[in-house]
């Protein structure tokens, strides 16, 4: 029986372990902090705290941190990293992804996402539902192409960028590291890192 356990009993650690069984996972489990006040999410137990799943991640044939925030994700993921956790990647079957793109480990792409040629996409991210990132763009870790958002082709993503839920990216465009874009935002121009951008044409909030 493949066993996965899931770090992060959020909303979106829900749409990770409905898409982890939809992949195979036979038996899935989460790790919360909020762990022993609650006992399960949904349809899923939960069966321990973070510092717990550090210990056991042994037991597991995957495990994931299933945090949709984009900081939070990336210090869980290095701290199972340094303590050998067989950490994996879920990609639903309906996402097409290039037999030349590159993905991370510890990454998940939901349904009818899109990850093209010479694309490559780091550890620890998330290519929400129906994102597409399209051919030549770079993506480090810890992104998050939130529902609907697209990446036009060569377009250079930092660690921890944000892209917000159908933002538009125009090509060749460099996003500076943890910065964010808010939803339906249109990217015409660099962002640089730590700033917000909305609107259309995108502009910083400060």
């Amino acid at each position: 029986m493949k066993r996965l356990a899931l770090l992060g009993a959020s909303g979106h650690g829900k749409v990770v372990a409905d898409l982890a069984g939809q992949c195979g996972w036979e038996r899935i489990e989460f790790f919360d902090d909020c762990w022993p006040a609650r006992a399960g999410h949904g349809a899923w137990p939960i069966v321990g705290n973070s510092e717990s799943l550090l210990s056991r991640s042994s037991e597991y044939d995957g495990v994931l941190v299933s945090i949709g925030d984009c900081r939070t994700r990336w210090e869980f993921h290095e701290k199972l990293l340094a303590g050998n956790a067989p950490l994996v990647s879920i990609v639903h079957p309906s996402a097409q992804i290039s037999g030349y793109a590159s993905l991370g480990v510890g990454s998940v792409v939901m349904p009818c996402a899109a990850i093209n040629i010479d694309a490559s996409v780091g550890h620890a991210c998330i290519v929400n539902t129906g994102a597409t990132v399209d051919h030549d763009c770079a993506l480090a870790d810890a992104v998050h192409v939130s529902p609907g958002a697209h990446l036009s082709g060569a377009v250079t993503v930092g660690q921890g960028v944000w892209i917000g839920a159908g933002a538009v990216v125009k090509q060749n465009i460099v996003i500076g590291a943890w910065a964010v874009v808010g939803a339906g935002a249109v990217v015409l121009k660099p962002v640089a890192e730590k700033t917000t951008v909305v609107g259309n044409p995108a502009r910083s909030l400060v």
